[in-house]
């Protein structure tokens, strides 16, 4: 074992978390990626919110890195409640659980997988709207763009992964310690 390990006590300073989702493709839909709205996009997702399949992945990589369980827990799409929502609503109330339990992100890569339109010049945006919701740099939200090679080109597929760290608690110093 290495030193300061237990097992069984989670006593690593950082997790792993991952998340994956896919939304079939229609027309007449908007198709929101990161929180940005996919200008020319002649498909848009099918979905019970607003279908930002970036977001949902970041939530779900957020809560498996502590095994929190997925968002369809916490916003279940048989819930009317939860129709149309702004997936930016997903993110930030799995950010809040991570923040309650002592940890932060440091850093998010994510993956988009889908046929047109190009997403590279939407790039930078994306990376910056996921960025700002998660309070990081946007040079610590890596963004990348595939295509299904034509095997699917009716849906938008996601993945990311995201490191997080555990926040170290502020210790007082006792008096008389450190310079009193």
């Amino acid at each position: 074992m290495w030193a300061g390990y237990t097992p069984g006590m989670s006593s690593w300073p950082f997790r792993v978390g991952f998340g994956e989702d896919a939304h079939r493709l229609e027309a007449g839909r908007r198709l929101v990626l990161g929180g940005v709205d996919v200008p020319h996009a002649a498909l848009g997702a099918v979905a019970h919110s607003d279908g930002d399949a970036v977001l949902h992945v970041v939530a779900d990589a957020l809560l498996s890195g502590l095994a929190l369980g997925d968002i369809g827990g916490y916003f279940p799409d048989t819930a009317e409640q939860w129709r149309g929502m702004d997936s930016r609503v997903i993110v930030e109330r799995a950010l809040a659980l991570v923040r309650e339990r002592g940890w932060v992100p440091v850093n998010v890569a994510v993956v988009v997988t889908l046929d047109r339109p190009k997403l590279g010049p939407l790039r930078a945006e994306i990376a910056r709207s996921v960025a700002a919701l998660l309070s990081l740099p946007p040079g610590d939200v890596g963004v990348s763009f595939k295509t299904s090679e034509g095997l699917a080109p009716l849906h938008v597929q996601t993945r990311a992964t995201v490191l997080l760290a555990r926040l170290l608690a502020r210790v007082e110093a006792a008096p008389g310690v450190g310079g009193e």
